[in-house]
C-alpha cells in the first residue's frame, strides 16, 4: 500500500498560488492511487526553535504547540511536498519555522527523511527564479536535501502575482499534476 505525502503550505493565504499548486499536485496524487494530507502551515501555532538542545539527549522537543501533531505525520510519510510563496528573497516564514523545528525529529533518528522523496513547489511576483530571490530557497532546499539524503523529485515554480494567476497557467498547473503522479508512483514501491 502507498505511503501518505504530506503537503506543507507555507503561504499566509489559503487560496494563494502555491496554494492552488499544492492543490494541483495533490490531485495529481490521488489519480494515480495515491493519498496525500495539506496541511496549512499559517493556520497553526508553531514557535520557533529555541535552540535549547533539550532534544538532544531524548529526541523530543519540549515546545508544547502544533508541532507535535505534526511530528508523527512527517516521521511516517512516504514522502513530503514543500509549497511556498517567495517572500523577500526565500520561502516564507511559515515553513521555516516548521523546517527548523524538524532538529528534534533528526536527534531522534537521523535517517527520518533518508531517502523519502520531496515536491518542492514555490511561486513569486517578480519575472524569474534568480529576480524573486527564489534562487535562494532552490539552493537552501538542495543543501538541506543534501545533508538529510532526501530526493528532490521534482519542482514546480513560476512568476504568478496575483491570486488565481497559478489557476490560469495551464503549463504550471500540468507540471504540478505530473509531479504529484511521480510522487505517488515513488512512494507506492
Amino acid at each position: 500500500m502507498a505511503k501518505n505525502i504530506i503537503i506543507l503550505k507555507g503561504s499566509p493565504r489559503p487560496m494563494g498560488n502555491s496554494a492552488a499548486l499544492a492543490d494541483r499536485l495533490a490531485q495529481g496524487v490521488l489519480d494515480a492511487g495515491g493519498s496525500a494530507e495539506s496541511v496549512y502551515l499559517n493556520g497553526m501555532q508553531i514557535q520557533p526553535c529555541d535552540g535549547c538542545d533539550a532534544c538532544v539527549p531524548s529526541g523530543v522537543c519540549i515546545l508544547e504547540d502544533d508541532m507535535q501533531k505534526l511530528y508523527p505525520k512527517l516521521r511516517e510519510a512516504g514522502g513530503v511536498v514543500l509549497a511556498s510563496p517567495i517572500y523577500w528573497f526565500t520561502f516564507s516564514a511559515q515553513l521555516k519555522a516548521c523546517i527548523d523545528r524538524w532538529y528534534s525529529l533528526w536527534q531522534t533518528d537521523r535517517d527520518v527523511f533518508k531517502g523519502k522523496p520531496f515536491g518542492i513547489i514555490l511561486t513569486y511576483g517578480d519575472s524569474d527564479l534568480y529576480t524573486s530571490g527564489g534562487i535562494n530557497a532552490v539552493h537552501t532546499f538542495e543543501s538541506m536535501m543534501r545533508f538529510l539524503e532526501a530526493n528532490i523529485e521534482g519542482w514546480v515554480y513560476g512568476s504568478v502575482s496575483n491570486p488565481g494567476d497559478a489557476q490560469k497557467d495551464e503549463k504550471l498547473m500540468e507540471q504540478a499534476y505530473q509531479l504529484g503522479q511521480r510522487l505517488a508512483r515513488k512512494v507506492s514501491k
